[in-house]
């Protein structure tokens, strides 16, 4: 079982930054892939960024490419991820989650945060 603890939302206005940090308690954190999601108000929860157990491969939804940056310290057993160029859609709630990747996707696993909450100001 991991157990995922997000922090770093916020109130942001447009075109600010914000950075999220997920944390764990198990070791075996570092085995897993990580993902971010977010889901907004009435809307489903959608894919983010990935990043592999090794840092070696990333993955970004279009509409967050050249804005978002994830990264991960696996010593720290904490991914982050850094937002740039914030725009009202980013708006929602995001969660983290531990899952596998392949060199081509990322897959969820049933491992959520609790989520935090991310709202940016026109």
């Amino acid at each position: 079982q991991v157990q995922l603890v997000e922090s770093g939302g916020g109130l942001v206005q447009a075109g600010g930054s914000l950075g999220l940090s997920c944390a764990a308690s198990e070791r075996t954190f570092s085995n897993y892939a990580v993902g971010w999601f977010r889901q907004a108000p009435g809307k489903e929860r959608e894919f983010v960024a990935a990043i592999s157990w090794s840092s070696s491969r990333t993955y970004y939804a279009d509409s967050v490419k050249g804005r978002f940056t994830i990264s991960r310290d696996n010593a720290k057993n904490t991914v982050y991820l850094q937002m740039n160029s914030l725009q009202p859609e980013d708006t929602a709630v995001y969660y983290c989650n531990a899952g596998t990747s392949t060199s081509t996707k990322y897959y969820s696993a049933n491992y959520w945060g609790q989520g935090t909450q991310v709202t940016v100001s026109s």
